[in-house]
């Protein structure tokens, strides 16, 4: 997103984040009993020629205990997760998911109400594919290029072309929209500006962005989600951060955003990692005034590392 002198009033949250903690996984290893030392006893009488041959049952086997699976790994990185925020500045909301096993892990702030900053920008492409398709409107291979840079770059002039170009008469459209893909409890705020409701002025929980990101992956058109997946992948340097903080390896992509409020930065991002995008992460950071930019894309980056490195 391109840096904007302060634009809103942003609330101040509550202090560090406590983690949701779920039981470890334990694996149950088969054990040997003793045998009992051999006794006198009596000679067994001689079995008459011909006679059937008795047969004793086979003592009944322990099956192997399962194997852990990789979620057993998962209290241990929210635990890290839990102790490393309480070291940082400002207030951080997240939702992981695993989305091959429907698990979902949130923290204590994960409804908190935080500015969008451009992660809103995200929801806009899903509802200008999703009008286009419907035949609302005709996407120009202009308008195209302009979502290509909103994806890419986070560019600001992009967003606000294909708003007031698209928002309709009342600015209402995509707002409207938004609650289709996940984002009910996406509010819009007054700004400074003579429009409303505007992109650049919109509060969203953590919950929100974590339902934003599965209808991405789950509901739109394989060619859209594909076109999207690809984009987030290959997001420009300045974007690397937050999901990206996984680390190559895990084939991340991510929309970020962040912004300078009149209570301080907000640091965002939101997106996936592992083969055919397995594990989502959301997460809102407001700084409160404690920190600056770069340490909110530090924790954001150290977040997803912990909980996402390695585990696909």
């Amino acid at each position: 997103m391109t840096f904007r002198t302060p634009r809103r009033v942003a609330p101040v949250l509550a202090a560090a984040a406590l983690m949701a903690g779920t039981a470890a996984c334990s694996s149950v290893h088969p054990v040997a009993l003793p045998v009992p030392a051999a006794s006198s006893a009596p000679t067994a009488p001689t079995r008459p020629a011909g006679a059937p041959v008795a047969t004793t049952p086979a003592a009944p086997t322990t099956p192997p205990a399962p194997a852990c699976t990789q979620d057993c790994d998962i209290p241990a990185r929210l635990a890290s997760v839990d102790a490393y925020l309480a070291t940082r500045p400002g207030t951080v909301g997240f939702v992981l998911r695993d989305r091959t096993t429907g698990a979902v892990y949130r923290n204590a702030y994960a409804d908190t109400m935080v500015w969008t900053a451009s992660t809103i920008k995200l929801a806009m492409v899903v509802d200008l594919f999703i009008r286009d398709r419907d035949g609302a409107i005709t996407l120009t291979d202009a308008d195209r290029t302009l979502i290509q840079r909103m994806l890419h770059s986070s560019d600001d002039d992009a967003a606000d072309t294909l708003w007031f170009r698209y928002a309709g008469a009342d600015h209402m459209t995509f707002n409207r929209d938004f609650v289709r893909y996940g984002m009910t409890d996406l509010q819009p705020e007054r700004g400074f500006t003579r429009y409303f409701p505007y992109w650049g002025f919109q509060k969203c929980t953590p919950n929100d962005l974590d339902r934003l990101i599965q209808y991405v992956l789950t509901d739109l058109p394989a060619t859209d989600r594909d076109y999207i997946v690809r984009e987030l992948q290959h997001v420009a340097p300045d974007q690397q951060w937050g999901v990206w903080g996984a680390g190559p390896a895990e084939q991340p992509g991510n929309k970020d955003g962040w912004s300078l409020e009149q209570g301080g930065w907000v640091i965002n991002s939101v997106g996936f990692v592992g083969p055919g995008q397995r594990y989502t992460l959301a997460m809102m950071n407001s700084l409160n005034g404690q920190g600056g930019y770069d340490d909110g894309v530090a924790t954001d980056s150290h977040v997803a590392q912990l909980l996402l490195a390695g585990l696909h």
